[in-house]
């Protein structure tokens, strides 16, 4: 075999043809409410303005109905049709799950809408006993599930699309893509209506029809896209299928012959594997950043939770200890249904571990235990929650303050630089700041740039005893676009001692205007509170 044929891909194409039916199907199942099987189904969708055959079963199928008949047409043939409205989004879910599902066998999973998976399975089919093992396994196991498909494998996704759509259980040999759909219609290329409606006038029936032309000739009748498609379908080159997980750094999974279900065992089972991955990573030297659990029931379902770290981990210890916390506060514990066959440990982001001095260095200890603590809560509570504070470079209040994830600004966060305060002088910053300025009623002001003499806030009036200011900052104009006001910061004390940290939105005479154009009165707002 040569050197090229050996890195030749693989891709098993599924075809799901009467996925919304079979999902239907599958409720009413679960429900307890199963339809009588002799009743013929459809599911229509709307089609310029008339209700059509968007998906049917076996039964309706039998009578001559068809994908894209209209609804009368189809009642007339027959009254006793059972009609559901297509549910787009619910269709995709189903494909997702069942995408999901999947992964069991290849990470390399992508999406072929609407009803359709392409599984790159180059260098994993003898893990099934084979291509012949793994196809048959695959389609057993979804119609064991309730669904209705087809299935192939062939060197590129678009021969093996094609094989699914006239035929199933079909494994073409390297090379021999040509060959195994040359008798098939060309409407099996699915290259739209128009082109396969031009083919047909042109007496291009078949593929083989098609492949015996001259390349340049269908170029340029049916476009290079179409030509491209055609040389894929015969296996000469490839597109990439696109998919719809990332391909993690690191992959470890424990298969069961006796499914689990007990929380013991999966911890066990969980730790075992951090210890392969350790091992694995230690060999190049990384650390996991982000760790994700899969959990593989015997029904298809699939439960995957992710945990990440602020810095890279090298200890299985600390890999369970994050999966302990996170399984604990769980709002959706795992349900194991009949139990787990599968259980996959991955890390989707590692890093190369800097070596540090630690047997001298306590610092390098403390920020160890900090991490590992934030850590643990992020596990807990989700990782936007654990957040530290981090200064910018501006003078607007309510943006002089970044509220980042913990995890991955924690070293940021310890070597920031803050505004010293001057000494024996009141803070020119209120200790609690309102996330939003809330407006206050001011009767009269010191004009142009004085303080209120008094003013509402939550219903309470305040008589000002003791001012401070004005603070005057203008907003940035070259990011806003002069939408924003001048402001008059003013530290304000009342009767009773409560001291206010209180603005002035706008300059008078000068920036606030009715809608007249003429020369309005600023607004007043409490920005926030002092000690």
């Amino acid at each position: 075999m040569s050197a090229s044929s050996l890195n030749r891909r693989r891709i098993l194409s599924l075809w799901l043809p009467r996925l919304p039916i079979d999902r239907i199907q599958r409720f009413f199942n679960s429900a307890g409410l199963g339809k009588n099987h002799n009743d013929p189904c459809i599911v229509v969708i709307k089609d310029t303005n008339a209700l059509v055959i968007h998906a049917l079963d076996e039964t309706a199928e039998r009578l001559g109905l068809h994908i894209g008949q209209p609804l009368a047409n189809a009642r007339a043939m027959c009254p006793d049709l059972k009609v559901f409205d297509a549910d787009v989004v619910a269709d995709a879910k189903t494909l997702s799950d069942i995408a999901d599902w999947c992964d069991r066998f290849t990470p390399l999973v992508a999406l072929d809408a609407p009803h359709g998976l392409f599984l790159d399975i180059t260098g994993c089919a003898h893990l099934f006993g084979g291509e012949a093992a793994l196809l048959q396994t695959l389609v057993r196991a979804l119609a064991r599930q309730g669904f209705a498909v087809s299935a192939a494998i062939a060197g590129t996704s678009v021969c093996a699309r094609t094989l699914t759509r006239q035929t199933s259980g079909i494994i073409v040999a390297d090379g021999g893509e040509a060959a195994a759909i040359d008798r098939f219609p060309v409407s099996a290329l699915g290259a739209g209506e128009a082109i396969t409606t031009g083919l047909r006038r042109a007496g291009l029936k078949t593929i083989g029809d098609v492949a015996s032309r001259a390349p340049s000739e269908i170029t340029a009748r049916f476009g290079a896209r179409f030509s491209t498609l055609l040389a894929h379908a015969l296996g000469q080159g490839d597109a990439p299928i696109n998919p719809r997980k990332p391909l993690p750094d690191y992959i470890v999974e424990k298969r069961f012959a006796e499914p689990i279900a007990t929380d013991t065992m999966i911890a066990m089972t969980l730790s075992r594997l951090a210890d392969t991955l350790i091992v694995s990573m230690e060999k190049q030297g990384k650390g996991a950043r982000r760790l994700e659990a899969a959990f593989f029931r015997t029904d298809g379902a699939v439960r995957a939770i992710m945990v990440e770290t602020g810095r890279p981990v090298t200890r299985s210890a600390v890999i369970d200890r994050l999966f302990r916390e996170r399984l604990d506060a769980l709002a959706d514990p795992l349900d194991p249904g009949f139990g787990f066959d599968m259980v996959r440990l991955s890390a989707s982001r590692t890093e190369i571990v800097v070596q540090e001095q630690r047997d001298l260095d306590a610092h390098v200890h403390d920020n160890d235990e900090l991490s590992l603590l934030i850590d643990r809560i992020a596990a807990r509570i989700g990782g936007k929650r654990v957040v530290v504070h981090l200064p910018e470079d501006t003078h607007i209040p309510e943006c002089a303050v970044l509220a980042a994830p913990a995890q991955h600004h924690l070293a940021a966060a310890m070597q920031a630089e803050w505004p010293a305060r001057a000494e024996s002088e009141p803070p020119l910053r209120p200790l609690r700041l309102f996330d939003k300025p809330e407006p206050v009623t001011v009767p009269f002001a010191t004009v142009p740039d004085g303080p209120p003499h008094q003013f509402t806030w939550r219903r309470a009036k305040h008589a000002v005893v003791r001012v401070e200011g004005p603070e005057r900052i203008a907003m940035e104009w070259w990011r806003q676009d002069g939408k924003q006001l001048t402001r008059d910061y003013f530290r304000i004390e009342d009767a009773e001692g409560l001291r206010f940290w209180i603005f002035r939105d706008g300059l008078y005479e000068g920036e606030v205007f009715d809608g007249d154009g003429k020369p309005a009165s600023p607004g007043w707002y409490v920005h926030g509170l002092f000690a």
